[in-house]
């Protein structure tokens, strides 16, 4: 049946995942809660699901996860149609996210990139420019990492990439691993 090798793929990726990445996921929960203690704010950014899970995690940050807590400063930089489309039209596709990113980062916060290939131009972009202002940054992608984890000036921090090319395996991983980013920031 198609579904149990579904969840079965699901399960054998998760467990890969956590066993060579585990202690990346602890060392991103530590740099994100240091920023938050400082003041700092994150921003996340991606490209049609990654957008989606950039606005649901940032949600989850400002309202809460599980708990009542004080909100917390995360922005998804996928929101605001008018400053992308601006952006896009004057300037290139390309520059949506380090447009925002410069107006709106400063050093200390924290970018998470969202790419299941890690090959976007405006996500690699992106990081550039949260790494030219010293900002943290964070990038979950597919295996490997693609363009991005090798791009000069724009390799992240910490890459949780996710040990599949299969795009839904991946995206569902990057839901778990920023439920469980979630559930540490807030203990």
């Amino acid at each position: 049946m198609e579904l149990t090798k579904t969840k079965n793929e699901i399960a054998a990726v998760l467990e890969e995942f956590f066993r060579t990445k585990g202690g990346v996921v602890e060392a991103v929960v530590s740099a994100i809660v240091k920023s938050l203690r400082s003041g700092g704010k994150i921003l996340l950014f991606g490209n049609g699901g990654s957008a989606a899970e950039a606005q649901h995690f940032a949600a989850e940050l400002v309202n809460k996860f599980l708990k009542e807590r004080r909100a917390l400063p995360a922005i998804s930089l996928t929101t605001d149609t008018s400053a992308i489309t601006s952006i896009g039209n004057d300037m290139s596709f390309d520059r949506i996210f380090s447009r925002q990113i410069e107006a709106l980062g400063r050093k200390g916060d924290v970018a998470i990139a969202l790419s299941t290939s890690g090959n976007s131009p405006n996500i690699i972009e992106g990081l550039k420019a949260a790494k030219m202002i010293g900002m943290i940054t964070i990038a979950l992608t597919g295996e490997g990492g693609g363009k991005l984890a090798v791009t000069p000036g724009a390799a992240p921090d910490y890459l949780l990439d996710v040990p599949s090319k299969s795009t839904p395996r991946i995206q569902e991983v990057h839901l778990v691993i920023l439920h469980i980013i979630a559930e540490e920031i807030e203990e």
